[in-house]
């Protein structure tokens, strides 16, 4: 798509030498048209290319299991695991096998015998199904402790290891799935067994299973994991004085503030996109009035795939984000034709120009894009010149212009020519509506007007740089981008938005739809669902925009070999080797998909890697303290010098608990509970833990801490809820603190939270937790050996991008999609519907614990985040859920039937995050439930009255309520 030729309007006025622009991100660019301001003549077209299309990245699909075993082989026994005593000081010694034995082998003697006779270049070599094993035997009982495998080419996929004294009754010591072949080790196999079995369950190749060699070695030091000195972690006893909050401060940025004479200023944070805001993947038009691919012949739903525009394009960290400063006059007394003013702030030198104002909605052609007025450069020479002649300038003090008495060619508050003035609603074609409903132009001209306070006006810039300019900061990147589409009342500041009629003209969404206040993200009409939990604020601060994507980028950044999770992305070198030898995954975002939830418990003998399985022991008197093999938590996979090892830590999916349920109009609806087995040692007390949706949580970090407490109650109320205060201790200062996060609410701050998941995660040491022996509790955290991992610069860059991750706005308005265009499924809402839900939401009481609305506090270091209306629906409380959701392992306060109330924002986006079928997502701490029906039900003890209404609601009721959920 090329741009149009930009225009300018004739008129100018005597203080200002002023130019109309059509020059910014794809302007009636991509959209057509020129502006209906009259008079208009030629101007130079940029010589700018089209950004470049920075297309979504695919969800990492999850590694799950082919085989359709009903149920797993047990885990290995006591008596058949290493007794106590083994002397594992020195290195395993290699242990020799007497027999083998195959299911199939070929005809040229490749029998089983060739997989142990130490000759690298004969192998077994199998039958061509599936269903194949080999079979070792010790002649007696044997300690083991190591086993690797040398492939052939034709290469087993998936294949259990498993264990028997008898060669009858086997035990599972390890499942593997979608290995790669070559040489595979096994670590720590903690057995004490006669025979081994391979037995295959996917083959790599068309070929049958071809191994090698197979060697054992005994227990030892370089195979066998040691025995942790753990130390019980500490909490304060209920209802402990908490400490002091700190004195309010000015935030690090400010975003909005008034000057004396009551002039607004505004200022926010842009970043590169690839494309517009509207384009959703496919040509769409009104009917009769162009390609409409959002349907097919017979008008049914047609979804082409996603747009580009709020994916994140390549080296979005890098020299990609810039400042906007809004000054606006509309409410100074005296002022009756306002205006506003606009500087921008870049990292490197622009061209002129690169601002737009007012959705071009009388043109049917536009539609997915296209803009009616850019406003007025202050001087054109920048804008016609094919130079970045627009200088980098400072960005300005905080609570003050740059230029506030001075301005530039008498416009008080213009920091140079290539700012621009903006003040009147431009002339426009006034619409009727046509033979099929569709509103096009009927001749009559509406001229345009000045500004007033109320206008709600659409704004978007643009990145046009050049290479020399890029050069200069070191940038062999792009030097065009797009960037977002932002609503601004003029008086007022900017609110998130979405699309009406006619073609989707922008309109600020109500307050009843912003669950995360002012910032909430605008409704998607990109079709970029799984990147709607990796947004910004809406109104984020200017230098808060780079500190998100900086940010963002340790999010995504590979800690053992520094890459990025998303192509074409520099490599972070300062993430290289700061991850543990075991871990779960090696950034955060292996277990936050799409920063929503990880996978959930799906098949049988899946690896439960990305989620958390907190585990204890018991000490002689009964109490929890962190298990000796695996401490506070298993850390399932393994690395070394570049190569994956299995060291046995992995927890997988051993069946299926399940029971039915039937409401009360006959609908049956079966719930799930995943068992899990330990390819290790079974601990005393374990729980299983889903990751959760990282949106929202610096709003969550902005409620006081009265805000909480004052829903805590003494005495339970008519349905039994009750609801309880997790305490704390800060772990580098020692003081006593509200708990809020984690499933348990037993992490005190987001500092707290993002340091505890990456030690128990990803196994990276923080300041807050220096050594890797706090993974066994506090005794030695603090003076065991100090391990390279996040310096306090990455570890805050990190907690500020979550602090800024913004909430997605509740989907319950109609879009005002033309006519003839099928909406975006997930926009695609029944607005009585919803209402109704919200009504049975409240009627079942699900907000006792689900609380509608909070209010932030002003004691959060963003702006962006302080006072603020948020609808998180969560009192932040433990509550007693009954037998049915506990687990054995006590954080504080919270039992093992105690859960900490998760925030429903955003739930209703959950599979779309998930990007992907093949992604299986749940509900619940452990993600057992599939639905939403099912997470309902599973509600007990503080719940089993919401729950027992629930159960006898008519289904109209229930899809009402359900699509309430949705929405949110």
């Amino acid at each position: 798509m090329n741009h149009p030729t930009p225009v300018k309007p004739s008129r100018s006025r005597p203080a200002l030498a002023l130019t109309s622009l059509f020059f910014a991100a794809a302007l009636a660019a991509c959209g057509g048209g020129k502006s209906t301001e009259p008079d208009n003549a030629a101007a130079p077209t940029p010589n700018a290319n089209e950004p470049v299309l920075e297309n979504p990245t695919p969800a990492p699909a999850p590694s799950l299991p082919v085989g359709d075993t009903p149920a797993a082989t047990p885990s290995l026994p006591p008596a058949q695991q290493l007794p106590s005593g083994v002397d594992m000081s020195n290195p395993g010694v290699a242990v020799k096998v007497t027999a083998a034995t195959a299911s199939s082998s070929t005809n040229d003697g490749s029998n089983a015998s060739k997989a142990i006779d130490g000759v690298a270049t004969t192998r077994w070599e199998s039958g061509r199904t599936d269903n194949e094993w080999i079979q070792f035997d010790f002649g007696a009982k044997t300690s083991l402790g190591y086993l690797k495998l040398v492939w052939e080419n034709a290469y087993g996929k998936e294949y259990a290891l498993e264990a028997s004294d008898d060669g009858a009754t086997w035990y599972q010591l390890r499942y593997v799935t979608n290995a790669k072949g070559g040489t595979e080790e096994f670590f720590n196999l903690n057995a004490n067994v006669r025979y081994v079995r391979l037995r295959g369950v996917a083959r790599g190749t068309q070929y049958g299973y071809s191994l090698f060699e197979v060697e054992f070695k005994s227990p030892g030091s370089d195979n066998s994991l040691p025995v942790l000195a753990t130390s019980a972690e500490k909490f304060p006893p209920a209802n402990s004085p908490l400490a002091a909050a700190p004195a309010v401060q000015d935030p690090l940025e400010t975003v909005q503030f008034s000057l004396p004479d009551g002039t607004l200023v505004t200022r926010f944070g842009m970043v590169g996109r690839s494309r517009h805001a509207r384009e959703r993947g496919e040509d769409w038009n009104e009917i009769g009035y162009g390609v409409n691919e959002t349907v097919d012949a017979n008008g049914k739903p047609v979804d082409k795939g996603p747009g580009a525009h709020l994916n994140w394009v390549a080296n979005y960290f890098k020299n990609r984000t810039w400042g906007v400063e809004f000054i606006d006059n509309s409410r100074v007394a005296g002022v009756t034709k306002p205006s506003i003013i606009v500087n921008q702030y870049y990292q490197q030198k622009q061209k002129g120009g690169g601002h737009s104002f007012v959705r071009r909605f009388d043109t049917t052609g536009v539609t997915g894009f296209g803009w009616m007025s850019p406003g007025d450069l202050l001087d054109d020479t920048t804008y016609s010149v094919n130079d970045a002649v627009c200088p980098v300038v400072p960005k300005p003090p905080q609570k003050a212009l740059a230029r506030p008495t001075s301005g530039y060619n008498n416009v008080i508050g213009a920091n140079d020519g290539c700012s621009v003035v903006f003040d009147d609603y431009p002339a426009h074609s006034q619409l009727v509506a046509d033979g099929n409903g569709v509103l096009v132009p009927n001749g009559v001209r509406v001229n345009a007007r000045s500004l007033k306070a109320g206008d709600v006006i659409e704004f978007t810039g643009s990145f046009f740089s050049t290479r020399a300019a890029m050069d200069a900061v070191g940038d062999n990147g792009a030097v065009r981008y797009y960037t977002n589409e932002l609503t601004y009342v003029v008086g007022t500041g900017l609110r998130p938005w979405y699309g009406v009629q006619p073609r989707l003209m922008n309109e600020p969404l109500p307050a009843e739809t912003l669950s995360g206040g002012i910032g909430s993200v605008s409704y998607d009409y990109a079709d970029n669902a799984q990147y709607i939990f990796q947004q910004p604020h809406n109104n984020i601060g200017m230098q808060n925009m780079q500190r998100f994507v900086e940010g963002r980028r340790w999010i995504h950044t590979n800690l053992t070999t520094g890459e990025h999770t998303e192509a074409n992305n520099d490599k972070n070198n300062d993430g290289v080797g700061l991850q543990g030898p075991r871990f779960n995954q090696s950034s955060c975002f292996g277990c936050h998909i799409n920063n929503g939830r990880g996978v959930a418990p799906a098949v049988v003998n899946q690896r439960l890697d990305t989620m958390a399985v907190r585990t204890a022991a018991l000490d002689a008197g009964g109490k929890q303290i962190p298990h000796p093999t695996y401490g506070l938590g298993v850390q399932m996979n393994a690395m070394t010098n570049g190569k994956p090892q299995d060291w046995g830590m992995a927890v997988r999916v051993a069946g299926f608990d399940t029971k039915t349920v039937t409401l009360a109009d006959g609908t049956a609806v079966e719930l799930r509970k995943p068992k899990v087995s330990f390819d290790g040692p079974t601990p005393a007390a374990f729980s299983l833990r889903s990751a959760q949706p990282m949106i929202g949580m610096g709003l969550l970090e902005a409620i006081p801490d009265a805000e909480i407490l004052s829903r805590v109650r003494t005495t339970a109320d008519a349905d039994g809820v009750k609801g309880t205060a997790n305490y704390g201790y800060d772990p580098e200062t020692g003081a006593v603190k509200l708990g809020r996060y984690g499933w348990k609410a037993s992490k005190v701050s987001l500092r707290h939270q993002t340091a505890s998941a990456a030690l128990l995660d990803m196994s990276v040491t923080t300041p807050v937790y220096p050594s890797r022996d706090c993974l066994a509790g506090p005794a030695n955290c603090k003076t065991g050996p100090a391990a390279k991992g996040l310096t306090e610069d990455q570890l805050v860059l990190m907690t500020r991008y979550l602090r800024l991750l913004a909430v997605p706005a509740q989907r319950s308005l109609t879009s005002g999609f033309p006519k003839g265009v099928s909406p975006i499924s997930y926009l695609d809402v029944n607005p009585a519907q919803v209402a109704a839900g919200a009504k049975v939401f409240d009627t079942l009481k699900c907000s006792t614990c689900h609380v509608t609305s909070i209010q932030t506090g002003e004691g959060s270091e963003m702006a962006e985040t302080r006072k603020q209306t948020i609808k998180p629906y969560t009192d932040l409380l433990l509550h007693d859920m009954g037998t049915g959701l506990a687990d054995t392992l006590t954080e504080g306060q919270a039992t093992g039937s105690m859960w900490r109330t998760p925030a429903l924002w955003g739930i209703g986006y959950t599979e779309l995050v998930a990007a992907s079928k093949s992604v299986p997502v749940g509900y619940l701490h452990d993600s057992r439930a599939r639905t939403l029906t099912e997470a309902i039900l599973w509600h007990d003890g503080e719940g089993a009255a919401s729950r027992r209404r629930f159960e006898a609601i008519s289904k109209a009721d229930r899809d009402a309520l359900l699509a309430f959920l949705k929405s949110l």
